[in-house]
């Protein structure tokens, strides 16, 4: 069994903090999700996760104009500069302090974010590999508290800075004559937004208080001077001057020829006026406005209030287009997609996610994940639904290749504790606290049953049997199971015989025998063919946790609370093995804990087992940020996981930070609301939510549920963050490419041997195999290559195919031709991208000394006869090339003569 599995997807939250980003084209939207950046692709109807994590919940994402950069900053000040294209960290930063805010530049050319009581301004990062991608341009002062908001002309030539000193500031990006900073006012409360009007200098303001200012300016933008340079910078551009004098003489006078009537008649300094203020709350209703945006091209004005609602305005006439509610919670962000069409709302507090087409009033997006952490999930029989219950009393069904959830079930009004699917896999089991089971239906999505026991109790787990139609769930507080007929709804039976809690049932794969756990430290057997007997019990050292078959039912493991894994045969009722898992558990310690991380590992366990498709492996996960693989027979650990790295969760670290620690006790203790006089609240032992009503409430990481997919190729796990998906399938390396069924192997051997090879390989690239690819591109002769057409009518291999071909097509064979490879990824290079290009060029050569493609030396004497003849094909093949951005899609190529033979004289 494979144990190279990767993070693939995160499912069930949608939206924590941070602003909402639309890409270029429109049709995406950029999501945070505590430290995690979800992508949403709304024409397609898919969800992804990027592969990677900040250190804690992301508090602002800036994107390039051209959608290929984003930067990604945190709540500590750490930035990431994350390639959208090829999906990786390009360079770590730190700020060396809290960041609100981050803006590109229309250009491209630089970023400003908003630190402190100030702006920076950086230079973006290029094209090229730099040792320090972010380079400080300068620093801008003015505000006196913590500034909020940015916001760029369209020339990139000034921006605007909002603060929560109810102040506004316009800032020059270059060293403009007559701007160097303007302050506005007119505000009685925070500054939430600010923005620049189209091709223009005018600004609109909006403060907390509901009030819009409209500012117009006396200087159009084609009106700022520039400074004569004084000191270094004159001496610097006089001797620049100087070297370009000759060569554009005639051309420099006639701009400035140009420029000097404007700059006669602009003698003095910028000036703003106030031409209008509007107020949002006209009715008296007392509303805080929290996020607006503001479309140039159109001329619309979004902003969200606390209540839940938004309104849409035109301006500068400020004209009321439309007004809803959303949400039930304040609007955290708004965005609008390039078009003006389509705008974004999102909701901290409910974690919602919307995107709203204004014009027809329709949702595009509606998403929602669990408003509490989740409890338990359940793959079904095929793999591609999953379905999850929370401790909001909602039970959720998510699609395992798109990414989001299609259907809400919210009949149960307490916390959900358990779910399954039934052999079929239409038809999910839920119980709750609420003291029902219910059945849903998944073709008509309505709840078709409902099971409740003789007396009110609570329900801790649930179970069905292998042909469905058999139900059981094990009480909380009475400590019985109790039986329930799927067909007719009635209760069978009421098993007792335990002395505490239930906490797992499971029924045997194979034979009609119901496992059962409970916390009186035993695991009962019930045989349904002989009336529910039991017929045998096995005692436990320790509380019960978790229990679970192996899947051909002849393994039985228990989880329990001395973090033991202990392994039964339950024919003979005989313990097989055992494993201690506290040390590989390494659970962290909080920051109210009074104890080290070690001593409270000893009140940590597994709360949560599952067996692996083979059952040789079972997968462990509990009160930690770790997830176990335990080979069953060795009984030893195979692979840990950590699920999250994100700090900005409790029990993150294994020692606290000893700066934190003073005389008085821990700073967390002190880091609270000063008008509490009474103190810090400290949670009692057991509870697992905390203080729900604290301003500083940090959430525990922990695993709730896990469970393997029925193939076996992916896992998931319910977890503190939401719902993680670990897989082995690199999606990212092959996205099917017009492959049908008349696509195999056999077919591709066939057309060699026919020596049809652009065929051949074309069909290689959709089956994306490495042995049969390097197959069929070896077997091309070389006095028969001929010039290909990629695309057309009889398709080719998309571009995303052929870099991941080309590169693994060497390191299959242990002695490949001499240099064929190398002139195969030669041509292809030529073809593709030049950042493309760069990455196929530093693979591995054929290894003989004279290759020019590992050496490097192409134009020197002495290189390898295999790679003589190219330099000079590939020159005459440049000038007859097409050159067209087509070709970045696999749309066309050709060659305008043959590719000569390297056995052929130089």
């Amino acid at each position: 069994m494979k144990f190279a599995y990767r993070f693939s997807n995160l499912l069930g939250t949608v939206y924590r903090c941070g602003n909402l980003n639309f890409t270029c084209d429109g049709n995406s939207l950029i999501s945070p999700v505590g430290n995690r950046v979800t992508v949403f692709d709304l024409k397609n109807n898919k969800s992804d996760t990027l592969p990677l994590a900040t250190r804690y919940n992301i508090k602002c994402v800036g994107l390039s104009p051209d959608g290929r950069l984003a930067i990604i900053v945190d709540e500590g000040g750490d930035a990431l500069l994350v390639s959208l294209v090829c999906r990786s960290v390009l360079h770590h930063f730190h700020f060396k302090g809290a960041v609100h805010s981050v803006a590109f530049s229309p250009d491209g050319r630089k970023f400003v974010v908003t630190k402190g009581n100030g702006a920076q301004l950086y230079h973006a990062p290029g094209r090229r590999r730099e040792f320090n991608a972010f380079v400080l341009d300068k620093t801008y002062f003015g505000p006196y508290d913590e500034t909020t908001c940015i916001d760029w002309t369209d020339d990139s030539k000034c921006f605007v800075v909002g603060s929560k000193d109810m102040s506004t500031w316009v800032f020059g990006a270059e060293r403009w004559d007559n701007l160097i900073y303007y302050a506005l006012g007119g505000h009685r409360d925070a500054i939430v937004a600010c923005f620049f009007e189209a091709d223009s200098l005018d600004v609109y303001t909006l403060s907390q208080d509901g009030a819009l200012c409209v500012w117009q300016c006396d200087t159009p933008p084609a009106g700022l001077r520039l400074k004569a340079p004084s000191g270094w910078r004159a001496d610097l551009q006089r001797r620049e001057g100087d070297e370009d004098e000759e060569d554009n003489e005639e051309e420099e006078t006639a701009v400035r020829g140009k420029a000097a009537p404007a700059a006669e008649e602009q003698q003095g300094k910028v000036r703003y006026s106030r031409l209008a203020k509007y107020f949002f709350n006209k009715e008296g209703d007392f509303n805080n406005l929290t996020a607006a945006a503001y479309h140039k091209k159109v001329h619309l004005l979004v902003t969200g209030f606390a209540s839940g609602m938004f309104h849409l305005h035109e301006l500068p006439e400020f004209n009321l287009i439309h007004s809803l509610s959303i949400s039930d919670q304040r609007v955290a962000s708004v965005a609008i997609n390039s078009s003006g069409d389509w705008i974004a709302f999102g909701c901290s507090g409910l974690g919602q996610l919307l995107v709203w087409e204004w014009q027809s009033e329709s949702y595009v997006l509606k998403q929602q994940g669990h408003f509490n952490s989740m409890v338990s999930l359940a793959y079904s029989p095929d793999g591609q639904y999953i379905v999850t219950g929370g401790d909001d009393g909602k039970v959720k069904v998510w699609n395992t290749l798109s990414g989001f959830c299609f259907i809400t079930f919210t009949e149960h009004s307490s916390g959900v504790t358990g779910v399954t699917f039934t052999a079929t896999g239409y038809v999910i089991v839920t119980s709750s606290m609420d003291g029902t089971v219910r059945a849903f239906d998944l073709h008509r999505y309505r709840n078709f049953r409902t099971f409740t026991s003789p007396r009110p109790t609570q329900f801790s787990c649930v179970a069905v049997d292998t042909s469905g139609e058999v139900v059981a769930a094990g009480a909380q507080d009475s400590f019985e199971i109790f039986i329930w007929s799927m067909q007719t709804g009635r209760l069978l039976d009421v098993l007792s015989g335990h002395e505490g809690p239930i906490s797992g049932l499971c029924f045997n794969p194979t034979k009609s025998v119901l496992a059962s756990a409970s916390w009186d430290r035993t695991v009962r057997l019930w045989d349904m063919a002989d009336s529910w007997r039991t017929t045998e019990t096995l005692a436990l050292t320790s509380d019960a946790l978790a229990v679970t078959f192996r899947p051909d039912g002849a393994e039985l493991a228990v989880a329990t609370l001395n973090s033991q894994i202990t392994f039964w045969d339950p024919e003979n009722a005989v313990q097989t093995g055992s494993i201690e898992g506290r040390h590989d558990l390494k659970s962290g310690r909080k920051e109210l804990d009074k104890i080290t991380a070690k001593h409270s590992a000893k009140g940590k366990a597994f709360t949560a087992l599952c067996y692996s498709a083979d059952g040789q492996s079972v997968l462990a996960g509990g009160r930690s940020k770790f997830v176990c693989i335990y080979h069953v027979r060795e009984q030893i650990l195979r692979k840990r996981f950590e699920i999250s790295g994100n700090l900005s969760l409790d029990a993150m670290e294994e020692f606290l930070n000893r700066r934190k620690m003073t005389e008085f006790g821990n700073l967390a203790l002190i880091d609270q609301d000063a008008a509490e006089e009474a103190g810090v609240a400290i949670p009692l032992p057991g509870v697992k939510k905390g203080d729900m009503s604290s301003r500083h409430f940090k959430p525990e990481i922990r695993v709730t549920s896990l469970r393997f997919s029925p193939t076996g190729r992916c896992w998931a796990a319910t977890t503190t963050e939401g719902l993680l998906i670990y897989s082995l399938d690199a999606r990212m390396l092959f996205d099917p490419f017009e492959l049908d069924t008349s696509v195999t192997p056999a077919r591709v051997r066939a057309a060699l041997r026919q020596r049809d090879f652009t065929r051949a390989i074309l069909m290689a690239f959709r089956l994306n195999e490495r042995k049969l690819l390097q197959e069929a591109l070896e077997s091309v002769p070389w006095d028969e290559g001929e010039p290909w057409a990629w695309g057309g009518g009889g398709g080719g291999a998309g571009p995303q195919q052929v870099p991941a071909g080309l590169a693994s097509s060497s390191q299959s064979r242990s002695s490949p031709p001499p240099c064929r490879t190398c002139t195969w990824r030669r041509c292809w290079s030529f073809w593709l991208r030049p950042w493309r290009c760069r990455t196929i060029w530093s693979s591995t050569s054929c290894g003989r000394r004279s290759c020019s493609w590992r050496t490097g030396r192409s134009s020197r004497p002495g290189r390898g006869r295999c790679c003589r003849r190219f330099s000079s094909s590939r020159r005459a093949s440049s000038a007859t090339s097409t050159a067209s951005p087509s070709c970045a899609t696999g749309t066309a190529i050709a060659s305008g003569s043959r590719w000569p033979s390297p056995s052929s004289g130089a």
